[in-house]
């Protein structure tokens, strides 16, 4: 295959590069580049808006919906831009997952009431779907929702809800039938606002709140707030996973963790030289480089649909790849950085804090995303459960 980018594509990306350019203030890019976890809420509600004027909030719609039109390609090269200029990355639950959702299986009214504020950024989403004893393993969900007239009373659990602490919404699966395990569950639209629904920060090992656990107790939720028809949830949410299926290399960010590890070593000294000029770093540094390298090319080959044996284990096999080497590259900024490596920010000390001599502008949240991406592994989709698709999808083990 021929990966050069094509005329075409090298003038979209010197548009989206004047974009980011001409949009992107010094304070946004130095609270995006922190890679803290969460990132600044109002940054990206802020982003989110921009580029909806611009018609850029949410290239993987369909165009009618508020779609660009662009190409796979395209709309990885705008991805990669955003990410490298230091835009604050926007949040994936309204726009990526439910979002397409709703397009693709939502009535006219859900489409006419949800979709306008999710491409404005004024509301964000929380994704309802693992619960204690139903992780990787959704088809054995507990919480239920129980049609009593023209609403469904909802009660169960939720676990690891990323950012639900702060969404207006939650897209929520729940068993609408308890007699059959995949049929019998659904998706529901529930407003994080309602009597009954209570959200419950958990700290996570970086010392910020990220996600949060969410009870529902008697939660009454309008039936025309059911996504499809009732038992529809599990082919609804395959599309969902299948929709973003080159994003779990989450390879813009790898792009990203390479740009700060090397503005890290030029300015660390080992032995009184620049860290960048060490033969054993460099040597670490162009092994990941060119494994970042080479997963880029295999996330290009999927969205060029190149030919392959087994298309259905892609996105496993992406997933564990960009997994790995999100834990070897927070490991070598942390090594990179030496002992200042030491200070844990808080997000709101990372946001605020002013770069000095002893504290430079790299150094705010190289620990904290370290700490935080030890859980990529297990996030959407543990490394076992993706093992075992690869098992079965390529190998028919």
């Amino acid at each position: 295959m021929n990966f050069e980018l094509s005329a075409e594509d090298r003038a979209f990306r010197d548009q989206v590069r004047q974009f980011l350019k001409d949009n992107l203030s010094p304070d946004i890019v130095r609270r995006a580049r922190t890679e803290v976890h969460p990132p600044n809420e109002e940054d990206r509600r802020w982003w989110n808006s921009v580029l909806n004027k611009q018609g850029w909030a949410a290239p993987s719609w369909p165009k009618e919906y508020g779609g660009t039109g662009w190409t796979p390609v395209q709309r990885h090269i705008f991805e990669m831009e955003c990410r490298l200029a230091g835009a604050p990355e926007l949040r994936w639950q309204g726009l990526r997952l439910i979002g397409p959702v709703i397009c693709e299986f939502g009535s006219d009214a859900q489409k006419k009431r949800y979709l306008p504020p999710i491409l404005e950024g004024t509301e964000q989403w929380a994704q309802g779907f693992s619960e204690p004893g139903a992780g990787s393993d959704l088809a054995s969900l507990k919480t239920t929702a129980l049609l009593d007239g023209e609403h469904y009373m909802v009660n169960g659990q939720k676990l690891w809800t990323t950012e639900a602490g702060y969404s207006e919404l939650g897209f929520f699966l729940v068993r609408t039938d308890t007699t059959s395990k995949h049929g019998g569950i659904s998706m529901l639209i529930i407003d994080m606002k309602s009597p009954g629904v209570t959200v419950r920060p958990i700290e996570m090992i970086n010392g910020d709140i990220s996600t949060y656990e969410v009870f529902l107790d008697n939660v009454r939720v309008p039936r025309e707030n059911l996504i499809g028809e009732p038992g529809s949830a599990w082919t609804q949410t395959k599309f969902l996973l299948a929709n973003e299926r080159t994003s779990s290399a989450d390879i813009d960010k790898a792009y990203g963790d390479l740009r700060r590890i090397r503005a890290i070593a030029r300015h660390e000294k080992k032995n009184g030289r620049p860290l960048m000029e060490d033969p054993h770093f460099r040597l670490r540094l162009t092994r990941l480089t060119l494994e970042v390298e080479a997963l880029d090319w295999s996330v290009l080959r999927v969205l060029s649909g190149a030919p392959s044996n087994y298309p259905r284990a892609s996105a496993s096999v992406l997933k564990i790849k960009g997994s790995q080497l999100q834990h070897r590259l927070t490991e070598l900024a942390v090594d990179a950085l030496g002992p200042r490596a030491l200070r844990l920010y808080n997000r709101a000390d990372a946001f605020a804090a002013e770069p000095s001599a002893l504290w430079p502008e790299h150094t705010p949240g190289v620990m904290a995303d370290h700490l935080y991406m030890r859980a990529c592994t297990i996030y959407g989709g543990a490394m076992e459960v993706q093992k075992n698709i690869i098992a079965k999808q390529a190998f028919g083990l």
